[in-house]
């Protein structure tokens, strides 16, 4: 009876034990207002394939939360299968990290109007692409300019935007590259190299990966964005 109750009292303490959270644990929650009915997967790149991590069917309220094991920040998905027929506003990409990271949207723009709170990692990646946006804006209304039927028919004009767009690019370029510069200490500078600045100069690229503090340099994306350099030279 004794060897019973200790066998027991053993399986509760392990299940207990693999339950708490651990060092590397992070944990993702939040709500997503007014969705009534679908299934919220986490995903993350695992061997070049999109794997689900963990799933959770939602029937009238849209909270939610999902754990995992990281080891290091990494990029991580939230998929929202609804019961709509479309396919638009249906993937959140975050930067994930041990820790308690809180997402908050709606059903609706689920991945246009979504607060991210908790990684420092996103918070980094979310500063730079607030400016990249800035400049993606200017060259989305420089291009309409320039399809313009008087402009069209207006060589000068035209050749004047081009040199526009042209310094837009470059600008753009340059930010990027300052940005890499001056973060080498955050697992989201090598990615957002190899994601927004692949095609700048292998020599500025490499400047940025020197600069990047060992702990980056070692991590997936910091391997990642080497063997990326190593390809270009």
């Amino acid at each position: 009876m004794m060897k019973r109750i200790l066998f027991v009292l053993l399986v509760g303490l392990t299940v207990l034990s693999c339950e708490q959270p651990t060092e590397n644990t992070m944990i993702v929650s939040g709500n997503i207002k007014g969705l009534k009915k679908g299934t919220l997967y986490l995903q993350q790149f695992k061997d070049s394939t999109l794997a689900v991590l963990d799933s959770l069917e939602i029937k009238g309220d849209g909270a939610f939360s999902f754990s995992a094991e990281v080891d290091e920040p990494e990029i991580f998905y939230l998929y929202l299968k609804k019961e709509d027929n479309n396919d638009i506003n249906d993937r959140i990409t975050f930067f994930g990290e041990s820790g308690n990271i809180l997402i908050n949207t709606a059903w609706n723009t689920f991945d246009t109007n979504v607060e991210i709170s908790g990684s420092k990692s996103h918070e980094k990646l979310l500063e730079f692409y607030e400016m990249a946006s800035k400049f993606n804006i200017k060259q989305l209304t420089l291009a309409q300019q320039a399809s313009t039927p008087e402009l069209q028919e207006d060589s000068v004009a035209l050749d004047s935007i081009q040199r526009l767009m042209n310094q837009n690019t470059i600008s753009r370029y340059r930010y990027a590259l300052n940005f890499g510069l001056n973060n080498g200490g955050s697992y989201a500078t090598p990615y957002i190299m190899m994601t927004e600045a692949s095609e700048a100069n292998p020599k500025y690229l490499d400047s940025i990966y020197r600069g990047l503090t060992p702990k980056v340099a070692a991590s997936k994306y910091g391997k990642e964005f080497k063997e990326f350099l190593d390809k270009k030279n």
